[in-house]
């Protein structure tokens, strides 16, 4: 079965891929750490992105870059002033534009009504619930302890998926009740 972005199963279950999750997960860790919206949804798309190139490298879906490729790169980040922001155990590369800042991808500036669009699409009419069950959490935390425990939380509650590359963008199982428990302190182990 294809993955249509999110079918809902029951009335806390989203069957959904981890690509979206993480991104909207990023993003509320970003807005709880003191960043704007705006600039939490770049980031936390960026934060996906890192991630799935991470994983692809790893799975040999994706060719580490060559030494002389990253040394240029860093020459061209330095020029255009790259900053970093540390994000869910990601060093995100950021530019500050007139609207603020934002992360970046292939050394662009994210949009972040495209980040919008892109939750919406993958999270249809669950993306309110989802995201409000995600900002309890990252509430349940001060933003200190936040920071530390923000990937190390996803991973509780991330969409169980094949971790070959069979899996691969696959969909699985988002509870959005246990993103509720791990907000109340307690077990992920739910349903």
């Amino acid at each position: 079965m294809k993955n249509r972005g999110c079918e809902p199963m029951a009335t806390d279950i989203v069957t959904i891929n981890r690509a979206p999750v993480l991104t909207l997960w990023g993003a509320v860790v970003a807005e709880r750490l003191g960043f704007s919206h705006e600039e939490a949804l770049t980031l936390g798309r960026a934060v996906a992105g890192l991630n799935a190139y991470a994983k692809g490298k790893a799975l040999g879906i994706f060719k580490p870059t060559p030494a002389d490729v990253r040394a240029k790169r860093a020459e061209q980040a330095k020029a255009q002033q790259v900053l970093h922001v540390a994000l869910l155990h990601r060093a995100v590369p950021v530019v500050q534009t007139p609207e603020g800042l934002r992360a970046t991808s292939k050394d662009k500036p994210i949009a972040p009504a495209s980040v919008e669009k892109y939750l919406s699409s993958k999270f249809r009419e669950a993306l309110g619930p989802a995201s409000e069950a995600m900002a309890q959490l990252a509430h349940s935390r001060d933003p200190e302890q936040l920071a530390d425990e923000a990937y190390p939380l996803y991973e509780q509650f991330r969409p169980a998926i094949p971790a070959d590359e069979a899996g691969w963008g696959a969909a699985g199982a988002l509870s959005v009740q246990k993103i509720r428990m791990l907000a109340k302190g307690k077990s992920a182990h739910v349903g």
